[in-house]
């Protein structure tokens, strides 16, 4: 049987052409992927591409309508739908409101409705201000029991010094290990 990942998705909107690729990827690898946006994702049109197109790419890839609402995702704890579920691109506000328990969106609370059933959770981070703001709400959740982030570091050290980003193409390589209940080493590596 097909493992079933949740794969929820934020505001980190400059990322989605790198995330969207990985959601294909684990397809590839035989996981029924249950596909996640918070309501700003999936309401916003930005200058990185218009919200009905990624909704439809999504949903294409996925073969499953978007859940986008604090109703539509409530469930996945009571009824034990996933057996892992993916935040990526997680931003600074959504790890924060992770770190302190708070569940107002469709994907907070997903990510709390699912981690009721001891299964992981794994974290993509994006944010700006990740070494500021942001760096105590990541050290918080590497500390907690069944939540994995997949491996990050700096994105442009020049231009953003404070800016945190994962290695999205580590996804099925986080998500493998979330499985097995490891955590990859959090700091990535320089590509090259």
């Amino acid at each position: 049987m097909n493992k079933v990942v949740g794969f929820a998705l934020c505001g980190s909107f400059c990322t989605f052409a790198e995330v969207i690729p990985q959601i294909e990827t684990l397809r590839k690898l035989n996981y029924d992927i249950v596909p996640i946006m918070s309501e700003i994702a999936y309401n916003t049109d930005t200058r990185f591409g218009r919200a009905e197109e990624f909704i439809s790419r999504i949903e294409t890839v996925c073969k499953h309508e978007i859940l986008h609402t604090i109703p539509q995702v409530e469930p996945i704890g009571p009824k034990k739908m996933l057996n892992l579920l993916i935040i990526a691109p997680c931003t600074g506000n959504t790890a924060a409101k992770l770190a302190n328990g708070i569940t107002d969106t469709s994907v907070t609370m997903a990510a709390k409705s699912h981690l009721r059933n001891g299964r992981p959770l794994v974290i993509a981070v994006s944010t700006n201000d990740g070494l500021t703001g942001a760096a105590k709400n990541i050290g918080s959740l590497l500390n907690y029991r069944n939540v994995y982030l997949v491996p990050f570091r700096q994105d442009d050290p020049l231009k953003k010094p404070r800016s945190l980003m994962a290695d999205f193409t580590l996804i099925p390589e986080a998500v493998e290990a979330a499985l097995k209940g490891e955590q990859l080493q959090p700091i990535a590596k320089e590509p090259g």
